[in-house]
C-alpha cells in the first residue's frame, strides 16, 4: 500500500539577533476529535496531494485552502519530509513572512458526525491559527512535524554563516 502524501508551507519570523530565534505560523486542527485538544493538535497547513500534483503546487494549494490566503511571495527553504505515526509522509518548505491570524478564512471538509450516525457536518480545515516561539511550538505540533523546526533552525544559522 502505498503510503499518503502531504505537502505544506512553514510560515516564520525571526526573532531577537540570533538566527536559530523564531516564531512559527501554525493552524489548530479543526473538527471535532481536536475541539478540546491542545498539545499536538496543531500542525503546519498541510494537506494531501496524489500523483498528478508535484509536492510544491500541492503546499501553495493547500496554504490557500487552509489559511483562505494566498502564499507569501518570498524565498522558499526546502526542509525536506518526515514520516508521521500515521505513516503519511509530509514534505514541507518554509519562508518568511508576517501574516495576521485574524485574516484566515480556513476552508473546511466534510465528515459523519457524530460516527455511524448517517448525519454529515462541516468542519473548518483549521479553527485557528497562531505565531508561536520555535520551542512552544514543538510541544503543539503533531510531534514528528518538529523535525521541520530544527531543520529551519540548522539552515538559518547555514545561511547566516554565508
Amino acid at each position: 500500500m502505498t503510503p499518503k502524501r502531504s505537502a505544506g508551507l512553514l510560515l516564520f519570523r525571526r526573532t531577537g539577533g540570533d538566527p536559530t530565534g523564531f516564531d512559527v505560523l501554525l493552524g489548530h486542527m479543526g473538527g471535532p476529535y481536536y475541539a478540546d485538544r491542545d498539545a499536538r493538535a496543531w500542525s503546519i497547513p498541510k494537506g494531501e496531494y496524489g500523483p498528478e500534483e508535484t509536492a510544491w503546487d500541492a503546499a501553495r494549494r493547500e496554504f490557500e485552502e487552509e489559511l483562505g490566503l494566498a502564499p507569501p511571495e518570498g524565498e522558499y527553504l526546502e526542509l525536506g519530509e518526515v514520516t508521521q505515526a500515521n505513516r503519511k509522509i509530509v514534505t514541507v518548505w518554509a519562508v518568511e513572512a508576517e501574516l495576521d491570524p485574524a485574516a484566515v478564512r480556513p476552508g473546511t471538509f466534510r465528515m459523519e458526525w457524530p460516527p455511524f450516525s448517517g448525519r454529515y457536518e462541516d468542519f473548518p480545515e483549521i479553527d485557528r491559527a497562531a505565531w508561536f516561539p520555535r520551542e512552544e511550538a514543538r510541544g503543539k505540533l503533531v510531534a514528528a512535524q518538529g523535525a521541520f523546526l530544527d531543520r529551519l533552525a540548522e539552515t538559518l544559522t547555514h545561511l547566516a554563516e554565508d
